[in-house]
């Protein structure tokens, strides 16, 4: 069995005020992990070599529900390390980025 990695600090300090945009960026990596391998998933089923013998609408269906659940626990465990990559790429552009409030100064008018 293939067990994944942990998930690793991103490897730039992120200040607690940009830690709400670090979030979404990792949600937002996990949900492109995902899709990628919906389609992955997809792409292998589409590879059979017959007809399946109790194939239905109805189980092909609950079979593609199935496989999308998969895709999105594989996702959310990191199995491949796409979205961990992203955050790699990604988290030095956020702790970098604008504050993600205006100053509060007197000369903030």
């Amino acid at each position: 069995m293939i067990k994944a990695a942990p998930p690793s600090a991103p490897a730039v300090a992120i200040d607690p005020a940009k830690a709400k945009q670090f979030e979404k960026l990792k949600g937002a990596a996990q949900a492109f992990e995902a899709v990628f391998l919906r389609q992955m998933i997809s792409s292998m089923r589409q590879a059979s070599l017959g007809d399946d013998i109790l194939g239905s609408d109805a189980s092909n269906q609950f079979r593609d529900m199935g496989d999308a659940r998969t895709a999105d626990e594989m996702a959310k465990r990191g199995t491949l390390g796409v979205a961990e990559m992203l955050l790699k790429q990604f988290t030095p552009q956020v702790a970098a980025s604008a504050p993600a409030t205006p100053p509060t100064g007197k000369g903030a008018e």
